[in-house]
């Protein structure tokens, strides 16, 4: 059954790139704690299905969306829907991402366009957005989809590992801004999982790690850490030491590191 908010209505979650992967499962488990959600990605028939699913599994409202956010209107036609809607979130999760893979000289300059589109500006003009609306109802969760990635350099996926670095800044940042607000901010830092991600980036699974973490438990975990008021979720002990390792060895290294395990078989 939906969740209500104090004035009687549903207590609305929004999650974008929604349709597959980690943003399908933190969108069932927003709907097994209740949440009306708003579902958002391009492909409309997955996420008509992923809403019929949560309807059926778990009583409450689902609105699917299928808006392109890398699109140059994209996350204002989402805030136009809502406000025409009436919602305002109780949760944003800023999930949809993109990842291009190979050396920066020879990507297409208009998927690297569509990578900052959607990993930094879309996510940035949504919550900046929602953001007043959320403070004046006096409580809330943001959640960004950052990434091991964001704490070193990434060569052969340079745009991708810096627009993560972006997101991990930037969440740390707004939830220091908001700190007493009511509202919380978590960046949430998997590494390597399993979902479409390698192949739209049309890498091979295996290329950063054998060992592909699940996209339900990194879900799981990433909600623990957005409930807990965590300001930066890093999922799993490996990555939490891979993290500190990063944190302390030159940067140069790291890049050549970085640079040998990105490397084509």
């Amino acid at each position: 059954m939906t969740m209500s908010t104090a004035s009687g209505g549903p207590d609305w979650a929004i999650v974008t790139g929604a349709s597959a992967g980690i943003g399908r499962e933190l969108a069932r488990g927003l709907a097994a704690e209740g949440h009306a959600l708003v579902l958002v990605a391009r492909r409309a028939e997955a996420l008509a299905a992923l809403a019929e699913e949560l309807r059926q599994a778990h009583g409450i409202q689902a609105l699917p969306l299928a808006i392109d956010l890398a699109g140059v209107d994209g996350a204002d036609r989402l805030t136009g829907e809502l406000t025409a809607r009436g919602i305002v979130p109780r949760v944003l999760v800023n999930n949809a991402g993109i990842g291009v893979y190979g050396m920066h000289a020879g990507n297409p300059v208009e998927e690297v366009q569509a990578l900052l589109d959607l990993n930094i500006i879309a996510l940035t003009r949504l919550t900046r957005k929602l953001l007043p609306a959320m403070l004046a109802a006096g409580r809330g969760h943001i959640l960004n989809m950052a990434s091991t990635a964001a704490f070193m350099p990434g060569p052969r996926m340079a745009v991708y590992f810096a627009s993560k670095a972006y997101v991990l800044s930037y969440s740390e940042a707004l939830a220091e801004e908001l700190a007493g607000s009511g509202i919380s901010v978590t960046a949430l830092c998997p590494g390597p999982t399993r979902s479409g991600f390698f192949r739209r980036a049309r890498m091979r699974d295996d290329t950063l790690s054998n060992d592909l973490a699940d996209a339900a438990a990194v879900a799981r975990f990433g909600l623990q850490a957005m409930r807990r008021g965590q300001r930066v979720g890093i999922h799993r002990v490996r990555n939490k030491l891979l993290v500190l390792a990063a944190r302390v060895a030159p940067r140069r290294m790291l890049a050549a590191i970085v640079e040998r395990v990105t490397r084509p078989p």
